[in-house]
């Protein structure tokens, strides 16, 4: 088998924390899959370093070779004696973006925009500004506003807004233009040796939107959202990139497509020799 890279978002992707059941044996089944020794695994997900180890350790997940956290602004090399060496040539290369000024300086640009409140410390890091917003906020033009003040400023941002219903808030992260899912998975694929035909990425949400819709070769998972598929659909189909995009359905070695299942039913379809890692004949 060429070596192969696996990368997957955590939350609603390999982590089955959403309201679908998952597939009794699938995660077994993808920790199997990925202990094979030509497969790396890379975890890429909002979360920040301790929320990941949490998840890892809660969820029985496989120890990745490679985490990318923070919204695609820390890249972390794992591995199996869980180093957690900080890739600082990622950093300083994304960094760049915010010509010069600091993570405070930053907040200063913004301390009179109306709702936007600090996220604590551990949420917050040298490439990522973090806000909670009121949750009926208008998020169209607040990141609008947000980009246009900071490129006021010889900033170049980019201003992400999401909701968190558990918490019942909305949420603001504004990074470095160059920093996101789909930049620092390419920056894995060609700075690690890999290649993009041996390259896959998983994902459920909209936030996974420009990988999934990109030319690396991507899984969409059964548990998605149908206005989510359909956007994904639509996209690909503008772009050119239907045939890196598979959207798991299911009915594959007796699982429904959610979670973990989704995630091996696309892996197969693009990369058939990982069968046998999967304990199919």
């Amino acid at each position: 088998m060429k070596p192969l890279l696996i990368c997957t978002d955590l939350d609603r992707t390999l982590i089955p924390n959403g309201p679908q059941a998952e597939s009794p044996g699938a995660r077994k089944r993808f920790a199997a899959l990925v202990a094979h020794p030509d497969i790396s695994l890379a975890y890429v997900s909002g979360r920040h370093r301790a929320l990941v180890e949490q998840a890892i350790e809660a969820y029985s997940l496989p120890v990745p070779d490679f985490v990318v956290g923070d919204v695609g602004t820390t890249i972390y090399r794992v591995g199996p004696a869980q180093a957690w060496q900080h890739d600082d040539v990622w950093e300083a290369k994304i960094a760049a973006d915010w010509a010069g000024f600091s993570h405070a300086a930053l907040a200063l640009l913004l301390a009179d925009v109306a709702g936007l409140r600090v996220q604590e410390a551990e949420k917050q890091n040298r490439c990522k500004l973090s806000y909670y917003t009121p949750m009926d906020a208008d998020f169209t033009a607040l990141s609008g506003l947000v980009a246009s003040r900071l490129g006021d400023a010889g900033i170049r941002c980019r201003a992400i807004c999401s909701i968190d219903e558990e918490a019942g808030c909305g949420l603001l992260d504004i990074l470095p233009q160059s920093a996101s899912k789909l930049h620092a998975i390419e920056w894995l694929i060609h700075g690690k040796g890999f290649d993009m035909a041996h390259s896959v990425f998983c994902g459920d949400s909209g936030n996974d939107m420009e990988v999934l819709t990109s030319a690396v070769p991507s899984v969409l998972v059964a548990n998605a959202s149908d206005d989510i598929r359909a956007q994904a659909m639509q996209r690909v189909a503008e772009t050119g990139h239907a045939e890196t995009l598979y959207i798991a359905s299911g009915d594959f070695m007796g699982m429904n497509g959610n979670y973990a299942a989704g995630m091996l039913q696309g892996i197969a379809h693009f990369h058939p020799d990982t069968l046998a890692c999967m304990g199919v004949s």
